[in-house]
């Protein structure tokens, strides 16, 4: 943690140090800011662990108030450099970063970059960054529901390496490409010296219409086992009226079966989320998804006969204040076969219910 603090503080001094002069000062170039999401959560097969089913890494624990993600966080910015370090905590972060090394599972983001061209949105960036695949963070407060879908907790929530993107002077468009360290992750899997690649293509015609498509490309697995996967996602963002909007995503992805294998497994899901403004501080959101992955590419534990659900939420959110937000939600999950989590106290149907309360700073 001390190495990577140092690294961020030092590009951001750099930086200051290389300005033109006349160029704002270093203190007034910087912005504080920070998020704090607590939660309840009541799963209703009651598990003795207190743990949600394992493809779930937001909001995971059953019958306690927790704190699902708090941050705090530090913006520098001039007309030609940027960097961002944000320091975080909660669940989210104990389950979804538990494969990174111990000094790094506080880091939320950490990232520094240079504008290349003067008079062009170009930028190179290298660093901690919040995932480019989909259309759900792990800030709640930026999603239409209380919890994220199944495709957006079993695809990268952040990512590390190096980027670089464009966005048109009339911001229609924006695009990226990056290489990165592996599928969510900081570090490299140990024995793998192939990085991963991906890219992002975003096409905003119009402030109620946007269309993305992002990919990855990479192995999860030591060279001398490797096996390639290949993802995409595609979203569409459409805002029918100031009452109402939705968004419909896909996620698709293949991986060779075996080392050297031409034959791949695949694995996939469809969601759709709809938004509707009840009031002037009520909103009312519904989701439907389905994961379907039978050859345990990604949900491997404790999946035997590969993993296949449906799942619907409901979700009803109030904004208290201006930075306050208060969200109920139930969701129930079916699996297509079998049950939802074996070995425990999950049937044919599960449902939870929660609440959730963020304020940002």
């Amino acid at each position: 943690m001390k190495k990577g603090l140092l690294l961020v503080f030092s590009l951001i001094v750099f930086t200051c140090l290389g300005q033109d002069e006349g160029e704002p000062t270093f203190g007034e170039n910087l912005t504080f800011s920070g998020y704090v999401e607590l939660y309840y959560l009541y799963d209703f097969a009651n598990p003795e662990n207190h743990n949600t089913p394992p493809f779930l890494f937001n909001f995971n624990r059953h019958n306690e108030v927790n704190l699902n993600l708090g941050y705090l966080k530090v913006d520098y910015k001039t007309a030609g450099t940027r960097a961002n370090l944000a320091l975080m905590s909660g669940t989210y972060a104990g389950a979804n970063l538990a494969h990174e090394p111990l000094y790094l599972r506080n880091i939320f983001e950490a990232n520094a970059g240079v504008k290349l061209l003067e008079d062009h949105e170009l930028w190179i960036d290298a660093g901690v960054f919040e995932s480019h695949i989909g259309f759900e963070s792990a800030v709640g407060r930026r999603c239409r529901t209380m919890t994220r879908g199944i495709l957006a907790e079993n695809s990268p929530y952040y990512e590390a390496g190096v980027k670089l993107s464009y966005t048109s002077k009339n911001e229609k468009w924006f695009a990226s490409a990056m290489m990165l360290n592996g599928w969510q992750r900081i570090t490299r899997v140990p024995g793998s010296s192939l990085p991963a690649f991906g890219h992002e293509l975003r096409f905003s015609p119009s402030a109620a219409f946007s269309f993305t498509s992002s990919s990855f490309v990479g192995s999860e697995y030591p060279d001398t086992e490797r096996r390639m996967r290949y993802f995409h996602n595609l979203y569409a963002e459409v805002e029918l009226s100031e009452r109402f909007n939705f968004v419909a995503g896909f996620d698709i992805g293949v991986e060779q079966e075996s080392y050297r294998a031409t034959k791949y497994n695949t694995w996939y899901s469809p969601v759709v989320v709809a938004q509707w403004q009840a009031g002037e501080k009520i909103s009312v959101s519904a989701r439907a998804e389905y994961y379907s992955d039978p050859d345990n590419v990604i949900l491997s534990a404790g999946f035997p006969a590969g993993f296949e659900t449906f799942g619907y939420s409901l979700n009803t959110d109030f904004d208290l204040r201006e930075n306050v937000l208060w969200r109920l939600e139930c969701r129930t999950f079916q699996p297509r076969t079998g049950t939802l989590w074996p070995g425990a106290n999950y049937k044919d149907f599960n449902l939870f219910a929660g609440t959730a309360l963020s304020v940002k700073l």
